[in-house]
């Protein structure tokens, strides 16, 4: 009730900017996905070096739990940015490089699943998974952040981080976004990941002794 008070305007009002108008209020649940996937990812390419490194499958547990809610951070993020265009640009989709690059970073971490399903021995899955892994959060880099900042591009923020732009945020919108909005997304999504794992290492006691 009270994040809703707070970005809902009734203790704080949005710059009025032209095009996004109220719309702006969702920049306290887009982007702070995207940074909740990417906090997340980072954490699962931790644990999936950690695999290769000392072999066991505790790790592994880790990288695929971390993998797995990124993911659907990630999805998230993409629906409600298709929700922010649909008002923004006219439509949800409009193939801009954002939009399709986003959706190729998906795909890919989605690929890590479908490739480790098709798996039965758990040290072969675990192994080729966590080199996946590395692949995986390695095309993060051009596809989200570098090809589309050198194209032409209906998102804002060609040449920068549009939520970090002074412009772009009065001091209590920035407030909401960097004090409560991106460290609660990225503490929930660690929470949400930490209840899977421990789900997880239930169900694998007496394989991992763990």
């Amino acid at each position: 009730m009270l994040l809703y008070t707070v970005t809902g305007g009734m203790l704080m009002d949005v710059p009025r900017k032209k095009i996004l108008n109220e719309t702006i209020r969702n920049a306290f649940y887009h982007v702070p996905m995207w940074f909740c996937m990417m906090t997340l990812f980072t954490c699962s390419i931790i644990y999936s070096i950690l695999y290769l490194r000392k072999q066991n499958l505790i790790y592994d547990i880790y990288a695929k739990e971390f993998a797995r809610t990124g993911l659907v951070f990630g999805i998230l993020g993409l629906v409600t940015g298709a929700m922010w265009a649909s008002y923004t640009w006219g439509k949800p989709w409009s193939n801009d490089i954002k939009q399709v690059g986003a959706a190729i970073a998906l795909l890919i971490y989605a690929a890590y699943f479908v490739l480790r399903n098709s798996m039965t021995d758990l040290d072969k899955r675990a192994r080729v998974g966590a080199v996946y892994n590395i692949f995986a959060f390695a095309m993060l880099f051009p596809t989200i952040w570098i090809i589309p900042r050198l194209t032409e591009s209906l998102h804002p923020g060609g040449q920068g981080n549009p939520v970090a732009d002074p412009r772009n945020m009065d001091a209590p919108m920035a407030i909401v976004e960097w004090l409560i909005a991106v460290p609660g997304w990225i503490l929930l999504g660690v929470w949400i990941t930490t209840i899977n794992i421990r789900l997880r290492k239930i169900e694998d006691k007496n394989l991992l002794h763990a």
